[in-house]
């Protein structure tokens, strides 16, 4: 039998949005994914989802009357939406605070169920990073236009899909050395997206409203861990040299003027901040939603594409003794 609940999706061609639709369409759910460009990202997103549950809607502008028109045929929204680095002046804060304090607005206009807002974790702290104040402005406003919304903080979300690990994957590949800033000690607690999408479908399958959840994988690991579990997975060896603060600046600044930079100035202010569970806010251990998936054990599913043979390397092939 068909769920009656239809659920509007913002940021489905992220990979968190194309895992929530594959999710939600196979549990019965009608997903209204909207996109600014169905011809470039729409095969991406059909090809994930349950024949029959998928309907795309291209927007090239996010009006308040474009959006209550899309609002009225749904009973849940998630807002995915967010950027790592900014292409104009103040895109952080039209991404980050604007746009969920316009569609947090309009939902309670259109009386949803449910608004769940995706945030990010551990930037209560960064007040001197742009993008998590954006971030944190945001939470704000949500909150005060809508007390039915969730927003969920998950921390650094990996997959094959990521921008995160698979970025690591290249440069640990080819390179023969890799900077630790803030002498790698920055904590994370990394989760698989496919364990934050089973997050957001039981926050839906609950009812869960007027709650911040902050989304957690089952370990805590430091810049350093993860690189050294990254250059084990790729068969790789680099030398990690702990890089001064100054020459980390100038570095950023010569990448962030690149079209897609590996890291920028604000990038950097937000990587001196821990990104594990602050204990202001309950997080899904709390409320029974376990992640188990173990960071080293998952990416050797998808690292082998990063080494030499590929899925044929030696490490992956598996014969009967």
């Amino acid at each position: 039998m068909k769920n009656q609940d239809s659920i509007l999706l913002f940021g489905s061609s992220g990979q968190i949005g194309k895992s929530l639709v594959r999710k939600f369409t196979k549990n019965n759910y009608r997903v209204i994914a909207v996109t600014r460009n169905i011809h470039r990202k729409g095969y991406q997103i059909k090809t994930q989802s349950n024949y029959g549950y998928l309907e795309m809607e291209q927007l090239t502008s996010f009006s308040e009357e474009n959006i209550s028109s899309l609002m009225k045929r749904c009973s849940i929204c998630i807002n995915l939406i967010g950027i790592m680095h900014e292409k104009r002046k103040n895109h952080f804060n039209i991404i980050h605070s604007d746009f969920p304090s316009l569609l947090s607005k309009i939902a309670k206009k259109q009386k949803l169920k449910q608004f769940i807002h995706v945030s990010a974790l551990g930037i209560e702290e960064a007040t001197d990073s742009k993008y998590a104040k954006s971030k944190l402005d945001g939470e704000n406003n949500v909150r005060r236009n809508f007390s039915n919304s969730i927003i969920l903080k998950p921390s650094v979300v990996y997959s094959v899909s990521d921008n995160f690990t698979t970025s690591l994957m290249g440069i640990l590949n080819i390179s023969p050395i890799m900077p630790l800033y803030y002498k790698g000690e920055t904590k994370f607690t990394p989760i698989h997206v496919s364990e934050l999408s089973k997050i957001i479908f039981e926050v839906v399958e609950k009812k869960i409203i007027g709650q911040t959840i902050e989304c957690i994988g089952p370990e805590v690991l430091s810049f350093k861990d993860i690189i050294l579990k990254i250059l084990i997975s790729i068969n790789k060896n680099s030398l990690l040299i702990p890089l001064p603060l100054f020459i980390a600046k100038l570095s950023a600044k010569f990448f962030q003027i690149m079209p897609n930079p590996l890291l920028t100035v604000d990038q950097l202010k937000l990587l001196k901040y821990d990104n594990i569970a602050s204990g202001k806010y309950k997080t899904n251990f709390d409320y029974g939603m376990i992640a188990t998936k173990k960071f080293e054990e998952e990416i050797k599913l998808y690292s082998f594409n990063w080494t030499k043979g590929g899925q044929f390397s030696k490490k992956n092939i598996h014969t009967d003794s």
